[in-house]
């Protein structure tokens, strides 16, 4: 259900409070008139009268309200917001910068220092949630850009080589030979318009 029905729909939102249902945590956010706080649909406190509460869908609509996170249910930390997923949002950002070519043209120092820790750091948090490194993970990157581009352009391999990130045919010729186990010209599509 859509988090603007769910504002609208009082309601259901009284009976996911009462319920204190975590299925809608990070989904609702309530709000409490008399004491200017915010707490998550799961929180222990003791229920505010229904007069006094108004829900959200976002804690940032609660907060361009005038309330104040709860201290005890930390709404900053509901699912799916960057305190919830840790560390792990720092590597799902990397990968969202590796994939627009972050380590294309740059080191891994680089990246790090764009993502304020250090290279060493990335390095462990990609082994703890991938099971690989950030070099090999932006080498996945290229080749799955360069194989799109074989796939649904009539570019020539230099051109998809280069526009892919790789730095020379070479090495475009060899990362195809070992993922794929033959040269990426036996990989392009021929009815490509």
């Amino acid at each position: 259900m859509p988090s603007d029905a769910l504002e609208l729909d009082f309601a259901l939102c009284e009976r996911v409070r009462y319920a204190r249902d975590p299925a809608f945590d990070g989904v609702i956010f309530i709000g409490v008139k008399s004491t200017g706080i915010y707490c998550r649909p799961i929180c222990p406190v003791r229920q505010p009268l229904s007069r006094n509460v108004r829900y959200f869908a976002s804690a940032a609509a609660a907060e361009a309200a005038g309330l104040r996170p709860c201290l005890r249910c930390r709404p900053e930390a509901a699912p799916h917001s960057p305190a919830w997923k840790g560390t792990r949002a720092t590597v799902d950002r990397a990968l969202r910068l590796i994939e627009q070519g972050a380590l294309d043209d740059a080191r891994v120092e680089a990246l790090a220092t764009q993502l304020g820790i250090g290279a060493r750091h990335l390095s462990r948090l990609f082994q703890q949630y991938l099971g690989t490194t950030p070099l090999a993970a932006a080498r996945t990157a290229r080749v799955q850009r360069a194989k799109r581009m074989l796939d649904t352009t009539d570019l020539g391999m230099t051109e998809i080589a280069l526009a892919a990130g790789f730095g020379s045919v070479r090495s475009f010729n060899a990362t195809f030979r070992q993922v794929y186990r033959r040269p990426p010209s036996a990989l392009k599509r021929r009815d490509v318009r």
